[in-house]
């Protein structure tokens, strides 16, 4: 689906943790994404020549670049959204309210290990 509006799954994650978190490093949304630091980097490579991010150097930090979503990066972002909210209404629409809450606490349990693992 998001082939549609020209992301790759991890340039969705990239973007999406750009929404959440402005202003993050690489290194940072390699983490949030679960890919490596070399990974995020060409993603990030791309998305800021497909003029969807831009880079700032932290002020602080001269050597940590900071990214943001561009006004273009955040329409596509919510183009992006439509779709996978749709995808996301027709996989657990033949659970109940109570199987779907159980299912995002299940999600979250396994996002969360992983994060400790890292």
């Amino acid at each position: 689906m998001l082939r549609e509006v020209g992301l790759t799954t991890a340039q969705y994650a990239a973007l999406s943790a750009l929404e959440n978190s402005p202003g993050l490093s690489g290194a940072d949304i390699a983490r949030q994404s679960f890919v490596t630091p070399q990974t995020m980097n060409e993603i990030v490579s791309n998305l800021e020549q497909a003029g969807l991010i831009e880079r700032r150097q932290h002020p602080q930090h001269g050597r940590v670049l900071q990214a943001y979503l561009t006004r273009t990066g955040e329409q596509r972002l919510r183009q992006a959204h439509r779709l996978v909210g749709a995808v996301e209404e027709r996989m657990v629409a033949g659970l109940n309210r109570t199987e779907q809450k159980q299912l995002v606490n299940w999600l979250n349990q396994c996002r969360e290990a992983l994060e400790n693992q890292a």
